[in-house]
């Protein structure tokens, strides 16, 4: 089977990279919809909502672990095999969940999810990327990786509201048939031989990694996401003392941020396809800006809600281009750093969250977060100049 590629020149994505979108859009609501769910599966399993809460640390382990391991173990397979394969996993642990009441099963079964999330998430970036052309790769990144983002608009607070009227293990069936059904549809419509060049292998992967510059995205990937996600992590509890809101508002403020990282995503891979630095730094800048000013303003309900919307906007724009560099960088052994970029969207998660939450119980209270959030926001600035430095040193700057 003969495969062409798009013309750089082609405006129009192709149908792949919306396929692959709806399967990040499975994975990212599983990732999160637990949190709307934790009191159900609490009573159910007669365990506390602490210890519940441990299918969303384990999800996260998962992720960060087992995206890079992944994308080794299955890089001789065919990557429409692995996408299938992923998918149906992500089915099998899905189904494991909603059948036992066995809690260390449940967790083991999450474990799984996340392995197969990971595999997914590195694969489909590079083949999102490859099908589209260079020119419009960090455009069908933003698109893919707007399906996780859709995920929080749509997907989470739906299977939220699933999950209280049919019971938590309605949303888990849902989601398995759905990966189901889309594991023969990724399997139909990803070409067979996606990208020309050298056979990928292990020692070449690896060998992408002595790029300098591979590891300042890395380390942009981490810091974009632990300053957004410290704050957004705890900003239940900022909206509910310091603005005042009621806890039934809650929801629909989370929402807002939502809507916002969907758009950011798309407008980030859209214009970083052509102005690749101009859409790290700016964003960089108010994300740092907005945080400042939630601060400081916080006990504001209208300007409150505005700048959650602007923190989603603006703290999730620079993810696309982020991978499409790193994918970039690696020329012809690509799969082993879009996994490290996922594994460092999630590290950053993980330590910023973890640092927010000592913040919490400070002196600085609810603010706390936030404030922790605009410290590691001013750090991201460093690793985007030195690899702007990098890229016109070695000539290949846009």
């Amino acid at each position: 089977m003969t495969t062409t590629l798009p013309s750089t020149k082609t405006r129009r994505l192709p149908l792949v990279t919306y396929v692959l979108a709806a399967g990040v859009f499975l994975m990212g609501t599983t990732e999160f919809i637990v949190a709307g769910i934790l009191p159900e599966i609490a009573t159910d399993l007669g365990t506390s909502v602490a210890d519940a809460g441990l299918m969303i640390t384990v999800f996260a382990v998962g992720m960060i672990v087992g995206t890079p391991t992944m994308s080794i173990l299955t890089l001789k397979l065919p990557r429409r095999l692995t996408l299938s394969l992923a998918l149906v996993v992500f089915a099998v642990g899905h189904v494991i969940v909603a059948l036992t009441s066995d809690f260390t099963l449940i967790l083991g079964a999450r474990f799984l999810t996340a392995l197969a999330t990971g595999a997914f998430w590195a694969v489909a970036a590079v083949v999102g990327a490859k099908a589209a052309g260079a020119a419009s790769a960090s455009r069908a990144l933003g698109v893919v990786l707007g399906g996780g983002m859709l995920a929080n608009v749509v997907g989470v607070p739906l299977g939220s509201f699933a999950g209280q009227v049919v019971g938590w293990r309605g949303p888990f069936w849902a989601l398995a048939v759905l990966a189901l059904a889309a594991s023969g549809v990724v399997y139909r419509l990803v070409p067979v031989t996606p990208e020309s060049g050298a056979a990928p292998s292990v020692r070449a992967e690896l060998a992408s990694m002595r790029d300098a510059r591979v590891w300042l995205v890395l380390a942009g990937c981490a810091i974009v996401c632990g300053s957004s996600l410290a704050a957004y992590s705890f900003i239940a509890p900022l909206l509910t003392v310091n603005t005042g809101l009621a806890a039934t508002v809650v929801p629909l403020v989370l929402v807002a941020y939502g809507v916002g990282a969907f758009i950011g995503s798309n407008l980030g891979g859209r214009f970083g396809a052509r102005h690749p630095y101009p859409a790290l730094f700016i964003p960089a800048g108010m994300t740092f800006l907005v945080l400042g000013a939630l601060a400081l303003f916080s006990r504001y309900a209208l300007v409150t809600v505005v700048l959650i919307f602007l923190l989603g906007l603006f703290g999730m724009a620079t993810n696309p281009i982020l991978i499409s560099k790193a994918v970039g960088y690696a020329g012809n052994a690509p799969t082993l750093a879009s996994a490290l970029s996922t594994s460092a969207f999630n590290f950053g998660t993980a330590v910023g969250s973890w640092i927010a939450g000592y913040a919490l119980e400070s002196a600085l209270g609810v603010t706390g977060p936030v404030v922790v959030g605009t410290v590691i926001a001013a750090l991201y600035l460093v690793p985007l100049t030195l690899l702007m430095l990098k890229d016109r040193k070695a000539g290949d700057s846009a």
